[in-house]
Formats: C-alpha cells, sequence, structure tokens
C-alpha cells in the first residue's frame, strides 16, 4: 500500500481492530485505540504549549507508556521527536537542548532548562482537551536522535527519513502485525528504531523499565514474543543465568531476534545460535547516520566466524588507511561508507562535522577489515586503539577474552600512560562478590591473548561496566582514572 503519516499510523491501526493489544509495559496494556485517543488529547496539550509543524520536542522520560505518547504525539503535530536519556544531568540535558533548540522539553523541570518550555515527569493533559483525531501533518524528518560518541561532546543526528511509513511493507524481518519484545532504553538508537517502527506495523509491543534477564525470558514466554531486541551485555546476562532456569522458559515463538550496538564474543554468539536458531538469531552494524549498514544470520556467521556480515544493497564500504588510501582485503583500517544517493542522503548532524575523505566517503570512526568475499570484520574504534611499546591493541578483543572468564560479569580496558611504553592496558573487571584473583585471571588470559595485549594492571569492581544499550565510555573511565 502507499505511504501513512506517522501522524495518522495509530488511527490506521485503529481503524483495523480499536481493542486489540497495542502497547505492554509492566503488566498493563493498552489497546490501539487507547493509544491513539491518549497521543490526540497530549498532542493539544503540547500545541498549547507552544508546538508545531518542524519543531523538535526533547524526550527525556524513562521506558514507559508516557514516552510512547510523547513520541506518538510529537509526530502528530508534524514536529520530531528527539529523545534523551532522563537521567542526564541538568548540565548536559542543557547543552543538548542549545543544540536541538526544541519548542517543548518533556520530562524535565524548569529550573532546570531556562528558557525552554518544559513538563515534568508525570505531566497530564486536561481531561478537557478532545481525543479526536488532529488535522494531518507529517514532520519532515521522524526522529533525531542524540549521541556523545568517544568524545563525550553532544551531537544530533537528524534522519532524512520523513515521519511516514508503509504499514504493511516487510523491512528488516519485520512482518506487520506480530509481538515484538523492547527491553533497551528508548533514548538509544536502537531500541527506539526497533519499537517505533514495530508499532508503525501494527505489533503488539512490549517494553521494560530496564533489562532484567529472568524478565526477559518470562516475558517471551508469557506473550509468544516473535521478534526480540538484544545487545551482547543481554545476551551474556541471559546465557549467565543458571541453566536450569533457562530451561524453564519456552522460547520456541521466537521467529527474528535482532542483536547490534557493540560487538558480540564468538563464545556467546555461538551459544544463541544453538539456543535461537541460526536463521532466528540476525547481527545488524551500522551507525545512526545510516551511511550504510552490514547483516549476517547466525547461519552465515557459522560459515563467516566472527564476521559482522557484508554491506546491503544501497551502500558501499572500504577500508582506509591512515593517508587516505584505500586498502586491500585482509589489512585492518579505518571503516568508510557512502550511499549510492550520495553523501548526506541519509541525515544531518547538529554539533558536528562528519568525518570524511575524498568524495564524501564517512567513517564512524570504527577499525576492521574486509576479507576476500566481502564481508566486514571489526577490531575497534580508532578513538580506543590503545599504542603499546609500538604495539597497537585493540581493547575489544582484550575485553571478550576477559569477558570468557565465568566469574566476569563485564569488564573495560584502557590505557594509562607510561613512560617506558607509552600506554600500559589496565583492566576494569566487573566482579560480583569480588572473589576473582588476579593469577586466576592471568592464567585464564594467558590461554587466549598473546603475551603483549595482555592487561599489565587490573582494577576489581562490583558494578556494571556496560549499560543496557550495551555501551561502555572508556574515555571517561579513562579521565577518571587519570
Amino acid at each position: 500500500m502507499s505511504e501513512v503519516s506517522l501522524s495518522r499510523i495509530l488511527a490506521y491501526w485503529a481503524d483495523q481492530d480499536p481493542d486489540k493489544a497495542f502497547l505492554t509495559h509492566e503488566g498493563a496494556t493498552l489497546s490501539r485505540a487507547q493509544l491513539e485517543a491518549r497521543s490526540n488529547r497530549l498532542a493539544r496539550a503540547y500545541q498549547q504549549l507552544g508546538v508545531k509543524e518542524g519543531d523538535f520536542v526533547t524526550i527525556a522520560l524513562p521506558n514507559g507508556v508516557a514516552f510512547v505518547e510523547a513520541v506518538f504525539a510529537t509526530w502528530k503535530l508534524g514536529a520530531t521527536p528527539q529523545p534523551v536519556s532522563h537521567r542526564l544531568p541538568d548540565a548536559e540535558r542543557r547543552q543538548i537542548v542549545e543544540l536541538a533548540k526544541p519548542s517543548l522539553v518533556v520530562g524535565a523541570p524548569p529550573e532546570g532548562n531556562p528558557g525552554a518550555a518544559c513538563v515534568a515527569p508525570g505531566f497530564q493533559p486536561d481531561g478537557r482537551l478532545s481525543e479526536a483525531p488532529l488535522p494531518e501533518v507529517t514532520a519532515k524528518y521522524w526522529k533525531a536522535m542524540t549521541s556523545g560518541g568517544s568524545t563525550g561532546r553532544p551531537k544530533l543526528i537528524v534522519s532524512k527519513d520523513p515521519a511516514t511509513t508503509d504499514p504493511l511493507e516487510v523491512g528488516f524481518g519485520l512482518i506487520p502485525e506480530q509481538v515484538g519484545l523492547v527491553p533497551g532504553p528508548l533514548y538509544h538508537n536502537g531500541p527506539f528504531s526497533l519499537a517505533m517502527i514495530a508499532l508503525q506495523k501494527g505489533y503488539h509491543l512490549i517494553i521494560t523499565s530496564g533489562f532484567d534477564a529472568a524478565e526477559t525470558l518470562g516475558l517471551i514466554d508469557r506473550y509468544g514474543v516473535q521478534v526480540l531486541y538484544l545487545v551482547p551485555t543481554m545476551m551474556q546476562r541471559m546465557w549467565r543465568l543458571p541453566s536450569s532456569q533457562r530451561a524453564g522458559y519456552d522460547v520456541s515463538s521466537l521467529r527474528l531476534v535482532w542483536h547490534m550496538a557493540a560487538p558480540c564474543p564468538a563464545w556467546l554468539k555461538e551459544a544463541f545460535i544453538e539456543w535461537f536458531g541460526g536463521d532466528v538469531l540476525m547481527e545488524l552494524y551500522g551507525g545512526t547516520e545510516a551511511q550504510g549498514f552490514t547483516i549476517i544470520s547466525g547461519t552465515e556467521w557459522l560459515s563467516h566466524r566472527g564476521s559482522v556480515g557484508k554491506p546491503q544493497a544501497g551502500f558501499r564500504m572500504q577500508i582506509v588507511d591512515d593517508a587516505g588510501n584505500s586498502l586491500p582485503s585482509g589489512e585492518i583500517g579505518e571503516i568508510f561508507m557512502l550511499p549510492d544517493a550520495g553523501q548526506g542522503a541519509t541525515y544531518y548532524y547538529i554539533g558536528v562535522d562528519a568525518r570524511m575523505v575524498d568524495g564524501g566517503w564517512e567513517s564512524l570512526g570504527d577499525l576492521g577489515y574486509l576479507d576476500a568475499e566481502g564481508y566486514l570484520y571489526l577490531t575497534d574504534r580508532r578513538s580506543d586503539m590503545i599504542l603499546s611499546g609500538g604495539a597497537n591493541i585493540y581493547p575489544a578483543e582484550v575485553e571478550a577474552a576477559i569477558d570468557l572468564h565465568p566469574g566476569v560479569r563485564s569488564s573495560a580496558v584502557i590505557g594509562l600512560p607510561d613512560e617506558d611504553m607509552g600506554n600500559l592496558v589496565h583492566a576494569i573487571v566487573d566482579v560480583p562478590g569480588q572473589d576473582l584473583e588476579v593469577q586466576a585471571l592471568l592464567a585464564h588470559l594467558n590461554q587466549h591473548l598473546a603475551r603483549y595485549k595482555i592487561p599489565r594492571t587490573f582494577e576489581f569492581v562490583s558494578e556494571p561496566l556496560r549499560d543496557d544499550a550495551g555501551k561502555v565510555r572508556r574515555q571517561a573511565l579513562r579521565e577518571q582514572r587519570l
């Protein structure tokens, strides 16, 4: 069918079956008709506060029904949602608001955002406002995501896709009207995009306040979830549950499981291929900027162990050295991508310039190589690479080896200054219970890493180093220790 404006997509599905379950959070479920009506009333409240077509609306709410309602209310006014973490300190949120210049900040107190119209968490629109449909209006851009990247300086990544969708089109394996579960933070691009596209395709979408491994498996079992979003951190927590507990959940309903956002250790990937099925488990590599991406199924991965797949149609990819020269297959360099439609066709930045080479090829700062068949393999991020004694050491490789140890929950590897070596490899290791000895970990690493890659110093902590989106801020950890 033809494209439908996101200002009308809830009404489209409500017209098909108004009472069908649409959104579930913490055991409470809204029907299609309820979400349509509630977001109409909220849109009118936002309109009274000054939101108009073409604006940004900054949404600083935790995962929940209110977050989803705020997003759809924004689209109903022809504006673009711009999600941020609800946990941001006022100063960091102000930086983002100064970039976005939104007409409304949702979920933040006015005193923390002087000069901006704000509504606090828990805001309820006037009950006298109408729940009837609003006039159709389509935002020029469907989302504007926030990223601090490795530098810590905020930037906005504005998608150039308009706020329209074909609700019946199958894209990224998403068949319309299935049951989906997204347990990741909705202010991150992966969870946000999958969750919102699922609703646009008439899914019964289940979201959670945070990630809990047992809760996730219980929701799959209870609701017959068919489509699931994961990151490797979540996968590791699920796998570390007692095997008898994992076996007690029925996951046979799963038809499609996307994992992305961070490198996945090979041992963990193999475990999930065996558990969920090679044709169910899918991996996507790419950035919010969407200049290019790769996809690989679990079955395909078994023949190309460690790869994140081949570049997809409509995009090109090359590996470039420090001098800007294209490298042959097998050689590690910086990954550059270019849409067939040309540089800047998919997004634009606010707050930073793209890293480009001749011809408009752009980089996200990742390092890797292409094999002879065109499969991409990641090594690390350029900004995180450690130069120690003249050798390049990739933290992600060292972290993957550390995380193999059964006593480790997560790890982060950074370089710390050293007069002799330039940098020394330092490992911060999350060990619940603090019962892991350095010598035991060294013995383990000697079996998995070349000697020069093994950390010289270790630091044990008892809090997770990666968030629910699978992200670790190595630069911030390094600055704290310096």
